[in-house]
């Protein structure tokens, strides 16, 4: 044996000893290759919600924060629930026919509205109730009564986006919910107040970049602003002041501010006019590099959402 093939001989012995230190076997290589090429299966089956609403977002989108004006009535929830009906119709009702999971801190959802809506946009398709049973079948609703629930409930998602590729969106509603207990808690310490919601959006951020799901995560605004009801750009900025955590600030891509504007007159039935009330939806990118922003008129009828 020469000198080369003693070196060969040498080093196929050290790898066979490192195997060997690891526990790993060639059946075992073999088991681990097929579950990397399931969990791969499952990321290119899971559908991305770049079309979830073109009238608001100009391009693929991942976590969004919507808020409101303080004690403001902003068609924020109607509009999130045309969001979540967009994802659970089927695509003969114009949906993306996709899983949705709601994570409900506020105990706010309104399931008689979204069953309602659901049911209008059906019938209009002309589909019947065995269609609203299976729209409903891909809802998913959570209940959280403090922060440490959520951080479990995350903590769980990810066995859930194993087990149901089809899951596109996570909606939090809201994800400040506990921003005044967790205060309370932390006493005068700065990073026991954050340390929950920091652990949500370390996991948060994690589960993004395996998964790339898209997030709607609510934000209760706390400070009033200066201008009362008028959705000005001045207000709109003092609204959009953050004051939760870093890391949650940090995932951020897009932020939607929901705001009530000024009634105007239509035409219903004929001749006869009536007053409507008119929302509006100022959606932004958090991006540096991709600074956009765009604001879309919308009005709320029995059906839901109507884009202006």
């Amino acid at each position: 044996m020469n000198a080369g093939e003693t070196c060969r001989s040498c080093r196929l012995r050290w790898e066979e000893s490192r195997v060997s230190d690891y526990g790993v076997s060639h059946g075992a290589c073999r088991v681990d290759v097929f579950a990397f090429l399931q969990l791969l299966a499952r990321l290119e089956a899971r559908r991305c919600l770049k079309d979830i609403e073109p009238r608001l977002f100009l391009r693929p989108v991942y976590l969004i924060q919507w808020r409101d004006l303080y004690l403001c009535v902003s068609g924020k929830t109607e509009l999130l629930y045309h969001l979540l009906c967009r994802c659970v119709l089927p695509e003969a009702a114009g949906g993306l026919e996709v899983d949705a999971l709601f994570v409900d801190t506020d105990y706010s959802l309104d399931m008689l509205r979204l069953v309602s809506i659901l049911d209008s946009r059906l019938s209009s398709a002309g589909l019947e109730e065995a269609a609203l049973r299976s729209s409903l079948s891909r809802l998913l609703v959570v209940h959280c009564s403090s922060s440490s629930q959520l951080l479990l409930t995350l903590h769980y998602l990810e066995t859930t986006l194993n087990s149901r590729p089809s899951l596109a969106l996570l909606l939090i509603d809201s994800i400040s919910a506990f921003y005044w207990l967790d205060r309370c808690e932390g006493g005068a310490s700065i990073s026991r107040q954050e340390e929950k919601l920091s652990k949500c959006a370390e996991l948060l951020g994690r589960l993004l970049r395996d998964y790339k799901f898209t997030i709607f995560a609510t934000c209760h605004t706390i400070r009033r602003s200066s201008s009362g009801l008028a959705a000005s750009r001045s207000s709109t900025l003092e609204a959009d002041r953050p004051y939760l955590c870093r890391p949650w600030q940090r995932l951020v891509t897009h932020r939607v501010l929901c705001s009530r504007q000024e009634a105007e007159n239509h035409t219903a039935g004929g001749s006869r006019e009536e007053k409507r009330q008119v929302f509006g939806v100022h959606c932004s990118s958090s991006s540096s590099r991709t600074k956009a922003s765009r604001i879309s008129p919308f009005c709320v009828t029995d059906a839901g959402v109507q884009f202006i």
